[in-house]
């Protein structure tokens, strides 16, 4: 196969089987598992090899014209390879979820068609080479998504999808503001390390007013305070999609492309010149305490973990803000394990709802010993959430601490110790009440071989050995410590010459 068409092979594995299965008839259940595992194995094994290739310099990279003066450019480097790597690991273990989840639910094939064309879009902005593409594949995760959200069909699920779209189109609206302003400053922009971005391309009001709305923008799906509004909201989905919002596709996305435009559109050095790095990194300071404050108060199982969501994802925006190799690899990183530890809880919470119809935490007394599998893995994703060791979330927090202390902002130590003791305070009673408190009446029976459904059981169990694994073995190679590492020096290395 050409190396010319290679970047694109990622998003095509999941959009060829989505585009097939949107149209097949509900009853053609085999057909539809076959198509979605094959896709989900196909990308995980291109995405595979292309981090291979990229380990050892390699890359691939795949343009199309599309307007005068604009392209979609698909180009498989470092940085794009780290979303990609957690896209589709990610999404072979969703689909399995989700297939045992909707078993014997209405409209599949919708639900596979646009879950499909959600992942394809979320390969492709992982991938995108320049800022047009990013943008294009950014409005069409917003597009494939909205029919995830609304998916149950209620008026309940059809209101969050209304408040979705509103957040989400503002912001699209915002980040196209700001690309139109730099193409005119400086024609097409491509991404590359150390930014593109020069001081004298515009005057500095200028320079921070095009920073402020591409942030702005990118901050709606990031979840950033005040922007967060939607993502409580929009629990109201099925269990896989809220999985999908908030560990591989949507906030992801948000702080993926803010990783973008501070690290390979402005450059570290720009950025710190503007004086950009403070107000940044205290709205993400901001972020982090609200949502865990207030999650602490939230009684419904998923709308706790989408608090957790708007705080955990914001670290990663504070790695990049603090503007030190230390901080950028903590924040880097944390893109990763977020990722894992969420998609972990939200799987365990989707298995508790649908085995014994239980959402809320006050009702999850003595549950570990009903579903004691389950509880194990959501217990290792809420100590990783906390920071305990030897998770992936105490690899996070630790390079976040370092990065603070190297970079003179000893206040961030103060707001990662006071999130952690905010994490223990919200996750903490939920492990007490499922393990430690005895239930108001027996559990019913199984109804299955294993205490839910092995489809509901192995994603989470999986996803929990990851979290643990992440942190006991972060130093061996192709880690996604290491791999940040490599992110970092490729970033800086032109800032610190």
């Amino acid at each position: 196969m050409s190396g010319a068409l290679l970047p694109a092979l990622p998003v095509l594995a999941a959009l060829a089987p989505g585009v097939i299965i949107a149209f097949l008839a509900e009853e053609r259940h085999r057909l539809r598992t076959g198509l979605n595992l094959a896709g989900a194995g196909l990308q995980l094994v291109v995405v595979a090899v292309l981090i291979e290739e990229a380990a050892r310099g390699q890359t691939y990279t795949a343009r199309l014209p599309f307007v005068a003066g604009m392209e979609i450019l698909l180009h498989t480097e470092p940085l794009g390879l780290l979303l990609a790597g957690l896209s589709a690991g990610l999404w072979l273990l969703t689909t399995i979820y989700a297939i045992g989840y909707l078993e014997g639910a209405p409209h599949r094939s919708r639900f596979f068609g646009f879950f499909s064309l959600c992942v394809s879009a979320t390969l492709g902005l992982a991938l995108a080479g320049n800022l047009f593409t990013f943008f294009i594949f950014y409005e069409l995760l917003t597009l494939a998504t909205y029919p995830l959200v609304v998916h149950r069909g209620t008026p309940e699920a059809t209101r969050a999808g209304q408040i979705y779209l509103g957040y989400t189109l503002a912001g699209g609206l915002a980040v196209l503001a700001g690309l139109v302003w730099l193409q005119q400053l400086t024609g097409t922009v491509e991404f590359a390390p150390g930014g593109v971005l020069t001081a004298d391309a515009a005057s500095p009001a200028a320079l921070t007013l095009i920073f402020a709305l591409l942030v702005g923008g990118l901050g709606v799906k990031a979840a950033l305070v005040p922007l967060h509004g939607w993502l409580p909201i929009a629990m109201v989905a099925p269990a896989p999609v809220s999985a999908l919002l908030h560990a591989v596709a949507v906030v992801k996305a948000g702080a993926f492309g803010i990783v973008r435009v501070v690290e390979e559109v402005f450059g570290i050095g720009l950025f710190t010149a503007l004086g950009l790095g403070p107000p940044l990194a205290a709205l993400a300071a901001v972020t982090i305490l609200y949502g865990s404050f207030h999650a602490l108060f939230q009684d419904e199982l998923k709308r706790r973990l989408a608090y957790s969501t708007v705080s955990q994802v914001a670290y990663i925006t504070l790695g990049v803000a603090l503007g030190g190799t230390t901080a950028a690899m903590g924040g880097l990183v944390h893109l990763v394990h977020q990722g894992i530890m969420k998609i972990t809880l939200f799987f365990c919470a989707g298995a508790i709802a649908e085995t014994l119809h239980v959402h809320r935490v006050s009702q999850m007394a003595g549950l570990g010993r009903r579903m004691p599998w389950t509880m194990a893995a959501f217990t290792v994703g809420a100590l990783g959430m906390v920071g305990a060791p030897p998770t992936a979330g105490f690899i996070t927090k630790w390079y976040l601490g370092l990065g603070a202390l190297e970079a003179g902002a000893g206040w961030v130590v103060a707001v990662l110790a006071a999130s952690s003791l905010l994490n223990a305070a919200y996750f903490l009673p939920i492990l007490y009440t499922a393990w430690f408190r005895a239930p108001a009446a027996p559990w019913p029976e199984r109804h299955h071989r294993f205490e839910a459904h092995w489809m509901l059981l192995a994603p989470p169990l999986a996803t929990a050995v990851l979290t643990l694994l992440l942190g006991l073995l972060a130093q061996t190679p192709f880690s996604a410590l290491q791999w940040a590492h490599l992110i970092v020096s490729r970033e800086f290395g032109t800032w610190l010459q």
